[in-house]
């Protein structure tokens, strides 16, 4: 396989709050300092999986300052700055880039159901932001309601210097990952999966050279990931099929109430509070996560204890 320039495994930040419901920054700190010891290629916030659609605009800046000072270079940062208005974009991608983001990751504009950009207007957006000179994720997600064809990806990576990475996240991600990887070649520097690692095996078939995961077992991802970018498939294999099971319970029961659930578990917070709307996790759904977590002993089960 022929390695990518980006490539490993860069896990998604979850968003700590107090049981007040305000950020927990000191948390989010030691967050941080708990994906590191994992072992993660880079981190990124503000992410959907980071609940960035409960977070206020003041919220983001400071979470944004707090985690790239904190982080201070230990591993590369990612930003996440979607937004439907371009304008805020191109703001958030500059501050990205003042604190010293290594990259920013961006969905399509979108807005609710019904108020989505075209085809055109999504590249418009994504050209904006690379104007600002800052290496861009373009993140293929379902949420956005957005469909992003692998022209217009090939077309962004080809056309646009600061697009290095897609997080591919779609139904039938693997043949999107073959086919955009097919079509855009040396363009396409990242071609990255997500959705917790659900379809990794497949994805990482297709060409895939990295995953997007949440932060609940990066530790235990990260060398499957590595093992088959080694060329040794069938450790690959047999890593993913023990800690399947994990993914799946998080994938289809918890989402990104997992994370937080096992970071309570394990000292790492103080509280695994989540904003309304938003229900917390269902007693019995906490405790078959963390039944199958102690099984695999993660570090996100023992770091703060």
């Amino acid at each position: 396989m022929i390695q990518k320039p980006y490539n490993g495994i860069w896990p998604v930040a979850p968003t700590p709050f107090l049981p007040t419901g305000a950020v927990d920054y000191d948390g989010m700190k030691r967050v941080l300092d708990l994906m590191v010891d994992q072992g993660v290629d880079g981190i990124c916030i503000l992410a959907n999986f980071s609940e960035q659609f409960l977070i206020s605009d003041a919220e983001r800046e400071q979470l944004t300052r707090v985690s790239l000072e904190h982080v201070a270079g230990r591993v590369p940062v990612i930003v996440t700055i979607s937004h439907f208005a371009t304008d805020i974009v191109v703001g958030r991608a500059q501050l990205a880039k003042q604190l010293g983001a290594a990259m920013v990751m961006m969905m399509a504009p979108y807005h609710g159901a019904l108020l989505k950009g075209t085809a055109q207007q999504t590249y418009q957006q994504v050209d904006a932001v690379g104007a600002v000179g800052i290496p861009i994720m373009i993140q293929d997600a379902p949420l956005s309601g957005v469909e992003l064809p692998v022209p217009l990806l090939v077309q962004m990576a080809q056309n646009i210097e600061m697009v290095k990475l897609f997080k591919i996240e779609c139904a039938g991600a693997a043949a999107k990952l073959r086919e955009l990887i097919a079509a855009g070649g040396d363009a396409i520097e990242g071609p990255f999966d997500g959705e917790e690692a659900i379809t990794l095996m497949a994805d990482l078939d297709a060409g895939a050279s990295g995953s997007m995961t949440s932060g609940l077992i990066p530790d235990l991802i990260g060398p499957v990931i590595r093992s088959y970018l080694a060329g040794d498939r069938q450790a690959a294999l047999h890593g993913y099929n023990r800690i399947l099971p994990i993914i799946n319970h998080e994938n289809r029961q918890c989402g990104f109430r997992g994370t937080k659930a096992a970071l309570l578990a394990g000292g790492v917070i103080g509280s695994d509070f989540c904003r309304h709307p938003i229900p917390p996790l269902h007693d019995d759904t906490r405790a078959a996560l963390l039944e199958l977590l102690k099984m695999e002993d993660p570090l996100i089960l023992k770091w703060g204890q």
